[in-house]
């Protein structure tokens, strides 16, 4: 198993699905591990309610249906679908809103989503998600691609501190094709993991 994750990371983010393939095909009994640490290039719908277009994950996902972070409705209709409360939902559509912006001003364009929902815990997990596709309309790219996964899950409070993991992944390629710069495809992906705790400071009695 180890040596078969070792391989997907050093797969082209566009191959990885068919690689992907081949393991759970050859590898039956790991599926659940495969599934839950390869990621895949995001993909995207569109919410017909509300016109706006959403990140496909396997964190909006129940069953074959996705769940669309402006509308929380699922594609295709799903009566029964998982949803988050409305402390978390209501937290979620703020996120949305903010992040949306906070995209558009960094990265110029793109798409984004968040998605919001508690743990088994007391914990909550946030996804950021942000797809970018770019044809040369700057320097010497032709076509590229930017994929980002940002999970992170924060835990309950435990005497006065909290936790927290991030796990952050990247894809990327891009195709150049230029007289000056020549002709090449570059791909691949990151992955990296931060645990962190930080403690409250009451500032009763303070002057």
């Amino acid at each position: 198993m180890e040596a078969a994750m070792d391989l997907m990371r050093r797969m082209p983010p566009g191959s990885t699905e068919t690689a992907l393939n081949a393991l759970l095909s050859l590898l039956p009994d790991h599926s659940l591990d495969l599934l839950s640490q390869v990621d895949l290039r995001l993909q995207v719908c569109m919410d017909k309610e509300n016109n706006k277009e959403y990140i496909l994950c396997e964190y909006n996902r129940d069953t074959d249906s996705y769940r669309s972070p402006w509308s929380n409705i699922y594609e295709p209709p799903l009566e029964d679908g998982t949803v988050p409360s409305e402390e978390m939902r209501n937290l979620e559509v703020e996120a949305n809103e903010v992040f949306s912006v906070y995209r558009d001003q960094y990265y110029e364009g793109g798409i984004s989503s968040v998605y919001i929902w508690e743990d088994e815990d007391e914990s909550f997990i946030a996804c950021f998600l942000i797809k970018k596709d770019g044809q040369g309309k700057r320097s010497y790219m032709q076509i590229g691609s930017w994929d980002a996964i940002h999970v992170i899950q924060v835990g309950p409070e435990e005497e006065g501190a909290a936790h927290y993991c991030l796990n952050s992944t990247v894809m990327l390629s891009l195709t150049t094709d230029n007289k000056q710069s020549g002709t090449f495809n570059l791909s691949g992906s990151i992955r990296r993991q931060v645990i962190h705790s930080f403690l409250f400071i009451s500032t009763e009695g303070a002057m």
